[in-house]
């Protein structure tokens, strides 16, 4: 009667909750309306500066990035999540869990990895307050609802949430459509792969405006069990006047994902059988192994944006966003001879160890405001803004099975994180005769508090000057150069103060460019100078969760050249290469190693390839029909940071081909979109990711040695996706 009770009150309090977040987003929507129908009328700007002037790069400005638009993901954009569709830009290397692109997926930029990407949606914070991490696959099918994106290479210009340590990433979502549409996207292909979206937009009707997305994506996965149940969605309504944008917006998705996040260690198994995967194994009371059927990751996540921009007068516009993320899941592990007093249980008469089954819970929420107002004319660009935003955090771990018995109501721990984030920038472009001059500086503050079974408990406040300054010089109409240098601060993750890592972390970020830009082609090289004080370095090791451990390593650097290019020679070819050719190393490095602490000297920082290239040929030998031929290199990197033989991942090449054709018909169907893709086309057995683990053997002899391992993430050998979009 008790439990019935409690589930009524819960159930009470979740509805209460919606109702509450419902009527706040309608008020604060409709008073936006009533508001903007009084303001002078002159033009309107495009959607993309109302959500994102403020974190974008302009061409003028001394800054290295990269856009992508809606039409160049397009082709591609068959079931495999954002990362993996970003895979041949300059510096970047993805990896998945599953093999396959879909599911878990993961990019690093300059080596660094996606806690230290910033990621905005719209303006919008997207990495997750305490781990920092951006996690795509809580909005499956993302891509088939952007507009645009950017991707910044360095510090980048001032944005929101976690520091850009190597890149900044900023999705812009669909941009308003003039003529209604209607979109139906199917797609299959390899290990079960197969993608369905609905999409549609009623046009702009008497400054009105709606788009919707739904989306579901499934997957067997190469790797064994590594399956992927999404589910997505996008829906935005907008009202438009010639001074007044307002854009409500609400995406988000489900997911169940089978764990595959552990790799595989055994080199037998390596070579022999790729696609083991370790995640739920057990061993029944004959001896005999067996997998977990359940050991899955769920999770639900829920975006709301409330966008107004506001055009004052022919110089200056001002725009506020209100945002909400409702984030709650959790996964479950069977766990083998694990003992009684560990969860909080009982013993079982005189058994005090037992196998069990447990959920880990994550339930958050993130909320809070961005706004700008910027001046612009034709010499200069003035932008002053910030925001302030507020994560909520529960950690809490439930038991819900026993080989002996089942437990009722049993949360064996029980924690919280809270974090206050709020920013101030300044930023001004100024047009002297051929030179631009660009200025940045932020204040960023953070507020900190939380417990944990792994930390004393925290109550951390963290203060940030992050100042950036360049100049672009104009040679010609074709060519420039520019020189840009950053700061930027970053606190520790929830991770990092479980691992004992505190020290934020500060990086000094030199760039260097030429720019040259004609009808034919395009070619930005660029050098960079990355220094870094207690940057955090991927340790090669995995916490119990199968995520990265990370550590202050002291003073470290990363230096190198990028070379972007694409010409076009003839109206149907277009060749785009790039290459990254770097170094990147710890200096003066410690490490303990057979019971001594030692001096290494400078080595190499994990995950951190010093050679990475991309090409992208593209056929179009008819209107309708493009032909794609892309290639990827990945030179030789450590997994640690003590350059040990076991801790390298070998290079590796690996060539997609894609095909897109579009038949019009303009009879009822506007058009019939047919895309290829052959992933892995040569077929190349290779490992994308990986991890290094070092502890120390007192038990088999006189003193201390260290020993080494390794274990690896297989990717798919040649696979293949298949799609026909019919667009009305």
């Amino acid at each position: 009667m008790m439990n019935t009770i409690i589930k009524r009150a819960k159930s009470q309090e979740s509805k209460t909750k919606v109702f509450k977040i419902k009527t706040t987003f309608y008020f604060l929507l409709f008073t936006c309306v009533l508001f903007a129908q009084e303001q002078p009328k002159d033009s309107v700007k495009s959607i993309e500066e109302v959500l994102i002037y403020g974190v974008r790069a302009k061409d003028k400005n001394p800054i290295t990035f990269t856009n992508v638009s809606k039409t160049q993901i397009a082709p591609r954009n068959l079931g495999q999540d954002i990362p993996i569709l970003l895979n041949y830009l300059p510096s970047v290397v993805t990896t998945t869990d599953a093999g396959a692109g879909v599911g878990y997926t993961y990019m690093r930029v300059r080596g660094s990895d996606g806690s230290r990407i910033n990621v905005t949606l719209n303006g919008i914070p997207f990495n997750d307050s305490e781990s920092q991490g951006t996690y795509f696959v809580n909005l499956p099918d993302f891509a088939s609802s952007l507009e645009s994106i950017q991707l910044q290479r360095g510090v980048g210009t001032s944005t929101s949430g976690a520091g850009a340590f190597g890149a900044s990433l900023n999705l812009q979502t669909k941009a308003s459509q003039q003529n209604g549409y209607a979109e139906l996207s199917n797609s299959i292909g390899s290990f079960n792969t197969r993608k369905h979206t609905l999409a549609f937009g009623t046009g702009l009707h008497n400054n009105f405006e709606m788009n919707a997305r739904v989306s579901k994506i499934e997957s067997d996965g190469f790797i064994d069990r590594a399956s992927s149940n999404l589910f997505g969605y996008y829906f935005d309504a907008n009202y438009i006047t010639k001074n007044t944008i307002i854009k409500a917006i609400a995406f988000g998705g489900k997911e169940k994902t089978y764990q595959a996040w552990y790799g595989i260690e055994d080199e037998d198994k390596l070579r022999n059988d790729r696609t083991f995967n370790p995640a739920g194994m057990y061993f029944d009371a004959n001896g005999d192994m067996q997998f977990y059927d359940d050991e899955t990751d769920n999770y639900w996540q829920n975006h709301f944006q409330l966008h107004w921009n506001q055009k004052l007068n022919s110089k200056w516009q001002s725009n506020v966003a209100l945002h909400y993320t409702l984030g709650k899941g959790y996964f479950k592990q069977y766990k083998e001879d694990e003992a009684f007093a560990d969860y909080n249980l009982a013993d079982f008469g005189s058994i005090t160890t037992t196998d069990l089954v447990r959920k880990r819970w994550l339930d958050n929420d993130f909320f809070g405001t961005t706004f700008s107002l910027n001046y612009k004319n034709e010499k200069t660009d003035f932008i002053i803004g910030g925001a302030a935003n507020k994560y909520q955090g529960k950690h809490f771990g439930e038991v819900v099975w026993t080989q002996y018995y089942v437990p009722t109501a049993n949360k064996y721990y029980d924690n919280f994180g809270n974090k206050n984030d709020v920013n101030f920038y300044s930023k001004a472009s100024q047009q002297v005769g051929k030179f631009n001059v660009f200025a940045d500086l932020q204040y960023r503050m953070v507020f900190y508090q939380a417990n944990s079974t792994k930390f004393d408990d925290v109550n951390d406040t963290f203060r940030f000057f992050n100042p950036k300054a360049g100049i672009t010089y104009t040679l010609n109409n074709s060519s420039s150069v520019y020189g840009y240098f950053g700061i930027a601060n970053k606190e520790p993750r929830r991770d990092d103060y479980e691992n004992g890592s505190i020290k934020s972390e500060r990086l000094h970020d030199f760039e260097l460019g030429y720019k040259f830009r004609n009808t034919k082609a395009f070619v930005n090289i660029n050098a960079f100078y990355m220094k870094y004080k207690n940057q955090l370095v991927a340790t090669g090791a995995l916490n119990d969760v199968g995520s990265p451990i990370f550590a202050n390593s002291g003073k470290s650097y990363r230096a190198g050249i990028e070379i972007e290019s694409a010409i076009k020679p003839y109206k149907w070819l277009t060749v785009a290469p790039n290459i990254t050719i770097s170094t990147n190393k710890n200096e003066d490095f410690y490490f303990q190693r057979d019971g001594m602490l030692q001096n290494l000297g400078n080595t190499n920082i994990a995950y951190s390839p010093n050679l990475v290239a991309g090409n992208a040929i593209t056929f179009t030998p008819i209107n309708a029909l493009q032909i794609t031929f892309l290639t990827k290199f990945v030179g030789e990197q450590f997994m640690g940071n003590i350059d040990a033989e076991k801790s390298v991942l070998p290079d590796y090449t690996t060539s997609d081909l894609n095909i897109s054709y579009e038949w019009k018909i303009n009879k009822g169907i506007k058009s019939i979109v047919f895309s290829g893709l052959v992933n892995n086309i040569f077929d190349r057995t290779y490992e994308s990711n990986g991890y290094f683990y070092t502890y120390d053997d007192t038990w088999s002899g006189p003193g201390t040695t260290t020993i080494e391992g390794a274990g690896f993430y297989p990717q798919a050998g040649i696979n293949f996706l298949a799609g026909m979009n019919l667009k009305f």
